[in-house]
């Protein structure tokens, strides 16, 4: 008997996944590919003390500054974090925890953890304050870190198309954290804008596959913010 995944809206999608103190992770890069429907939801359904991984936090009124906004999350771990001033704020004041990241560093820690590698070895940060602590070992002559593998207890990401069986496309920059984060979590949660028949996408095209999924919200063409907005005369 095939499962429905569609649920009717962001609060119904997240329903009974959600809990205080929970790690979550949140695809996207700046404010592209963002789910930002479920990150709303999140912040209506009132849940504290996340721990969110995601390559930024967003700006301050939009994608998971809202969710700064609140003090609804205890940690980021993160790479880059220079365009939201609450974030920033938050942290210099000791209300934040931040676990940085060096940003090839965190994209290989969530696949790693979504193809159940626990640990890693990498040149990068050796010598430097992101070595810390961690535990050191030579190759060849050369000097590693090892970082971890990461998981976490949700994923929500943003896809352009999926079928109703849960195959995602993603939609040219928007293909950033979010394929290797739908697969690092116990749960994925997946806003999509346009969802076809079964058997429509190629399978050539599918960059994340339904297994991973386990629920979707279909949010249509919804609005997208640019960052940073760069123009120029026309000639």
């Amino acid at each position: 008997m095939a499962v429905n995944k569609i649920y009717p809206n962001a609060a119904a999608g997240l329903a009974g996944l959600l809990r205080d103190d929970m790690m979550i992770m949140s695809g996207g890069f700046g404010l592209c590919g963002i789910p930002s429907v479920l990150i709303e939801a999140i912040r209506a359904s009132g849940v504290t003390g996340l721990t969110v991984i995601s390559n930024n936090a967003g700006v301050d009124d939009a994608g998971l500054g809202l969710l700064l906004q609140t003090r609804q999350i205890r940690k980021m771990i993160s790479s880059y974090v220079g365009e939201n001033q609450t974030f920033a704020k938050q942290y210099l004041a000791g209300e934040l925890e931040i676990e940085f990241n060096p940003q090839g560093t965190l994209a290989e820690r969530i696949r790693a953890g979504g193809a159940g590698i626990p640990a890693f070895y990498t040149r990068t940060g050796v010598g430097t304050p992101i070595a810390e602590g961690k535990e050191e070992r030579e190759f060849d002559g050369v000097r590693y870190l090892m970082e971890r593998g990461l998981r976490a207890d949700l994923a929500i990401v943003h896809a352009w198309k999926a079928d109703h069986e849960g195959n995602l496309v993603y939609r040219k920059t928007a293909r950033n954290f979010n394929p290797i984060m739908a697969t690092a979590a116990a749960t994925t949660v997946a806003q999509v804008e346009m969802l076809v028949d079964n058997g429509t996408i190629d399978p050539d095209h599918i960059q994340t596959p339904g297994i991973f999924v386990k629920r979707m919200v279909i949010v249509g063409d919804i609005d997208k913010r640019i960052e940073q907005r760069t123009v120029r005369k026309r000639a």
